[in-house]
């Protein structure tokens, strides 16, 4: 669950990020700059459960999986009118995740779960899936470089099921708009 501390510090740093340009705020939508990185995550996630599904690798499954979502993430970024620049995009990609896309995601996961009419759920549920990016970002680089191929592979099937999931819940938001 992300922390009140962890959301606050997202929101603090998009606002630095804001002032040194490490994000960039634009005026104009290109269709063919989100199109590029929407094109990138689906190719991601295809390659990902080819990986898996084939037993190929459990490292590349893992980072495959992971950049999905980084892919997606920043085509929803972009379609809300920024862009992440060159300088450690991951993280500037988690932190405005967690600063700008959380409470939309909440607000559409609240609208799949009108029935329910329980914010606390889709607040909860919203948490998970923007935190997802962030366990996938810090697990790339642990299992890239220090894990056994045993751990990899359970590793690899959360990665690949956390990164379907993630990918479905930000198309919705890039549909939305």
């Amino acid at each position: 669950m992300l922390t009140d501390k962890r959301i606050k510090e997202s929101q603090s740093s998009f606002n630095s990020y804001l002032q040194d340009g490490l994000v960039a705020k634009k005026k104009e939508f290109e269709q063919r700059i989100f199109n590029i990185l929407e094109n990138n995550a689906n190719e991601s996630l295809k390659i990902a459960e080819m990986l898996f599904a084939n037993r190929d690798s459990w490292l590349w499954t893992i980072v495959t999986s992971y950049y999905s979502m980084y892919y997606i993430a920043n085509a929803v970024l972009y379609k809300m009118g920024y862009k992440i620049g060159e300088k450690i995009p991951h993280k500037v990609t988690a932190d405005c995740l967690i600063a700008l896309v959380r409470g939309k995601l909440k607000a559409s996961l609240l609208e799949q779960y009108e029935e329910m009419q329980q914010d606390a759920l889709a607040g909860i549920k919203a948490d998970e899936i923007i935190e997802s990016f962030d366990y996938e970002r810090k697990k790339r680089s642990i299992f890239q470089y220090e894990t056994t191929e045993e751990v990899k592979q359970e590793k690899a099937k959360v990665s690949l099921e956390r990164a379907k999931e993630f990918m479905n819940e930000m198309k919705k938001l890039t549909a939305k708009r």
